[in-house]
């Protein structure tokens, strides 16, 4: 007997990759929203979708949405904020209209909430900054309102920096580290809040299965570094050098606008949520979890 059937979009993404066979080992039956006519149920995020298509479903795991790495152009910009804003709301507007409603949704949203601040401790409650990234995730999160309203419990999922073997940051940093021209990034003082993909993958089932978390909750792990201590442990666990920083101006000059929000800005997040409702880190210290994904342990 299955726990009950879960709907997941952006399931190709590195989240979803991971989270899907997590879900069908823990006797979850797992349909795929897609854009594909095949292997699932087709949507257009730009479209309102037929509530017809999202009834019957115990549980909803959203994360679809336009990639953020590439420079920000203003196109880039838009397919960024649209995706995720249309697409949500065109989401929660047909769960919300759903004969059978799911008990809950679990939405994505990143700790770009926050935007640069500094040494500051972030916690869920804390205010939204003023950049683009805390724009989007602002209104990422409020295009859920038409499920929150329809008494559907609703999670937003404030992913921090995922390290994963397959996808995000990490395989673009490997191959300058591994050939001795790592380094940090501007004056590596930034706050970087990672976490490890099978810690993303256990806290969206965690937060799937208990009923008390609602509303915006941190996946970050307990113990944020700085930009500086993040480059020097994968240099050491690659055995290189890392005497080749990266100066602000020269990541800007790359990477744009998309390098202050990202690659420059200091996020000192806390998971207190998961935390405080009991929640246990698999990856608590970057160095174990570094090491795990490059030890394929």
């Amino acid at each position: 007997m299955t726990k009950g059937r879960i709907l997941v979009s952006g399931s190709s993404g590195p989240i979803g990759t991971a989270l899907l066979p997590r879900l069908a080992q823990g006797d979850y039956q797992v349909m795929r929203l897609v854009r594909a006519a095949s292997g699932g149920i087709p949507w257009d995020p730009a479209q309102p979708l037929d509530p017809r298509l999202v009834s019957g479903f115990a549980g909803v795991i959203h994360l679809a949405g336009e990639p953020i790495v590439g420079r920000w152009t203003e196109a880039k910009k838009r397919r960024i904020y649209e995706s995720r804003t249309a697409g949500t709301q065109n989401l929660a507007n047909a769960l919300a209209g759903a004969e059978e409603r799911p008990r809950v949704l679990i939405s994505a949203s990143a700790i770009g909430f926050y935007g640069s601040r500094g040494d500051e401790l972030l916690c869920e409650n804390s205010a939204s900054g003023q950049d683009f990234l805390s724009a989007v995730c602002r209104d990422w999160e409020s295009s859920t309102g038409a499920a929150l309203q329809a008494g559907i419990r609703t999670v937003h999922a404030r992913f921090g920096l995922i390290l994963s073997r397959h996808g995000g940051a990490l395989p673009k940093m490997l191959t300058p580290f591994r050939l001795g021209l790592g380094g940090r990034v501007g004056n590596g003082r930034q706050w970087w809040s990672w976490i490890h993909i099978k810690d993303v993958v256990e806290a969206v089932v965690y937060a799937l299965e208990n009923a008390s978390l609602q509303g915006p909750v941190n996946v970050v792990a307990p113990a944020p570094v700085r930009n500086s201590r993040f480059t020097k442990i994968l240099a050491e666990l690659v055995d290189r050098p890392a005497w080749f920083p990266i100066p602000g101006f020269a990541a800007r000059l790359v990477f744009g606008q998309m390098a202050d929000e990202l690659l420059l800005a200091s996020q000192r997040v806390e998971a207190a949520k998961l935390r405080d409702h009991g929640y246990r880190f698999a990856y608590s210290e970057l160095p174990n979890a570094l090491e795990a994904l490059l030890r394929r342990r």
